[in-house]
């Protein structure tokens, strides 16, 4: 073999591995019409919605999303979106003169 084709090949094989999952996963989400079969955002919302108040808050996100992909998923994102809901003001410059 070629320097060229040993090179090329690993990354042939990756492309075509991860078309095939792309594949899998649009048979999985669609039906035999091709239509989307998969949760709407409105039923992954009442799924997040523990506390039944009509929407889900940061707190409930993360739940979701730690249940459904393991702990830690998106920590540094997740752990600012946290921090920011428990702030008590706004973070802008003008916000401190408002609360004073």
């Amino acid at each position: 073999m070629t320097n060229l084709v040993k090179l090329i090949l690993p990354f042939a094989l990756l492309i075509g591995r991860s078309s095939a999952s792309a594949v899998e996963l649009l048979d999985y989400l669609t039906d035999a019409k091709g239509q989307y079969a998969g949760p709407s955002v409105e039923d992954n919302i009442a799924k997040m919605d523990t506390d039944r108040n009509g929407f889900a808050d940061v707190f409930e996100v993360r739940a979701f999303l730690e249940l459904k992909h393991g702990v830690g998923y998106q920590k540094a994102l997740l752990d600012r979106w946290e921090v920011a809901a428990n702030t008590t003001s706004c973070g802008t410059s003008f916000a401190k003169e408002l609360t004073e």
